[in-house]
């Protein structure tokens, strides 16, 4: 692991991430986030591993990073805050400060790749032993972000063997318009299945036909191939 430093401001991981671009490796990103700018080419490997180095980071300097106009740099909030809430020594304190960074300043965790690095460690994690109303009050946000961490917020509960979470939010999308929260929920189910097979064909045979496609395909992906035509053939044509 990475010695930590002395200096574990924001000023200091900016000043250290941003000599690692390359022109490049942005142009990779750009292939990936058509139309997104905000990239100026640091490998996420670097980033996580440059993260290491500041998991003291203070949390008014971790939102400083989240208003950083560089995505690699709310990469780095994001990765810095994972690895900091579920490090097996991190206080209740704070864990529960990262917790309301996380949902305070989600306007900043605002694109797939933010929510899925740190939606289950912080979120997740944090609501582990304790009431999961936020995640169900996520699902009906009007931002769709918030609604991803909604559903991603549960793999939490799946590593821990509960899927009950993961279902009841996932039904509660089925009307969502978006793609990515629907791919979203899609993995989750997925994931679920891994987890309890059982449960996942339970919910399917209920509810396949009500799914939207997109949601549907990503959680049969790992069934066979005649459960996955059989669930795809009771589904309404589009």
């Amino acid at each position: 692991m990475a010695a930590a430093r002395d200096d574990v401001g924001a000023d200091a991981f900016v000043g250290a991430l941003l000599p690692l671009a390359d022109e490049e490796q942005r142009a990779k990103y750009q292939r990936f986030f058509p139309g997104d700018d905000s990239f100026v080419g640091v490998r996420m490997a670097a980033v996580f591993g440059l993260a290491k180095e500041f998991l003291a980071m203070p949390v008014d300097q971790l939102e400083v990073l989240l208003d950083h106009d560089v995505h690699e740099v709310r990469v780095g909030a994001c990765s810095i805050m994972g690895k900091a809430a579920t490090h097996k020594r991190v206080t209740e304190q704070r864990h529960e400060e990262l917790y309301d960074l996380y949902v305070r300043r989600h306007d900043r965790i605002d694109t797939w790749d933010l929510v899925d690095l740190v939606a289950y460690q912080v979120a997740g994690s944090w609501l582990l032993d304790r009431r999961r109303d936020p995640l169900y009050a996520l699902a009906g946000s009007d931002f769709w972000p918030e609604r991803r961490t909604a559903v991603v917020a549960t793999a939490a509960f799946l590593r821990r063997g509960e899927v009950a979470d993961t279902f009841a939010i996932s039904g509660l999308l089925f009307e969502d318009r978006e793609p990515l929260v629907l791919k979203g929920a899609g993995w989750m189910l997925r994931f679920a299945g891994d987890v309890d097979p059982r449960a996942l064909r339970v919910f399917l045979r209920r509810h396949a036909p009500a799914m939207p496609r997109a949601m549907l395909r990503a959680a049969i992906e790992k069934l066979p191939r005649g459960e996955r035509t059989a669930y795809l053939a009771r589904h309404p044509a589009i």
